[in-house]
């Protein structure tokens, strides 16, 4: 790496001042932002950590939502939510190794918006509402394509708030080396219809497959899927697996979502 100077704020307010020198960047668990310091792909003059700012760590369950603060990291997700939400449990539960999973927050996954992370198909398909230092941001503005987001220069995620589905589950095609979605796919039945996000599947990265939503929300089953086929077009095509590949894994893996969360 190189020579950066390195800032850890105790409070959200001497966060948001120091991100405001020149070439200053946010730190998280730093699971995506350290190896790319390494690979000299980014170069900060100024770190601003957030791991000791406690108003941005911490779960609150809620009336039907829950409410998981920025900095807190996906194993204490993986715990807390269990009983309330046991889809997005199972998801943080299944990011990465343990390593990972105890300095990964879920605040740095939804910034950095990789096209094959996990937390944003939980978040479109929540219909979460992502909390930031400026304003609040509904997950369906959020998104912007990859690696992009509605976020604006020195803007944090201090926290993110879920509604609780009826039934829900997230199912996941995992590269091997990474454990990243190949393919992964979250459905949630709200009593207002069906949400379904899909992830590492597309080259402008996390969406919703409106017409899966549609005829689950008439019939949540998989039967309700036959006949319905998600299009290849601006699907990732890599050594992985072609377009037309992922394309009919987002189908098999909204099947097994829906037979999973259908019990």
């Amino acid at each position: 790496m190189y020579e950066f100077d390195f800032v850890k704020p105790t409070t959200l307010a001497d966060a948001i001042a120091a991100l405001g020198a020149e070439e200053a960047q946010a730190l998280g668990g730093g699971q995506t932002l350290i190896p790319t310091l390494k690979q000299r792909l980014a170069a900060p003059a100024v770190l601003v950590s957030l791991t000791g700012i406690g108003e941005m760590q911490g779960i609150e369950l809620g009336e039907g939502q829950i409410t998981i603060g920025g900095a807190t990291p996906h194993a204490a997700v993986a715990a807390e939510v269990a009983a309330a939400y046991p889809a997005l449990a199972a998801l943080a539960g299944n990011i990465g190794d343990p390593a990972v999973r105890n300095r990964g927050t879920i605040g740095g996954s939804l910034a950095n918006n990789d096209p094959s992370a996990c937390y944003p198909a939980a978040a479109l398909a929540s219909g979460a509402t992502i909390v930031t230092s400026n304003r609040e941001i509904a997950a369906d503005d959020y998104f912007e394509g990859m690696f992009t987001t509605a976020l604006e220069d020195g803007e944090l995620i201090t926290a993110v708030r879920f509604p609780v589905p009826e039934a829900a589950s997230y199912q996941k095609f995992e590269q091997p080396a990474s454990r990243f979605a190949l393919v992964g796919v979250f459905v949630a039945k709200y009593p207002e219809g069906v949400r379904v996000a899909v992830t590492g599947a597309a080259e402008d990265g996390v969406f919703r497959w409106s017409e899966a939503e549609v005829a689950l929300s008439a019939d949540f089953s998989p039967a309700a899927l036959e006949g319905i086929d998600c299009p290849a077009e601006g699907m990732i095509a890599d050594l992985h697996g072609t377009a037309a590949y992922r394309a009919h894994l987002v189908k098999v893996m909204t099947r097994r979502a829906v037979m999973a969360a259908a019990g």
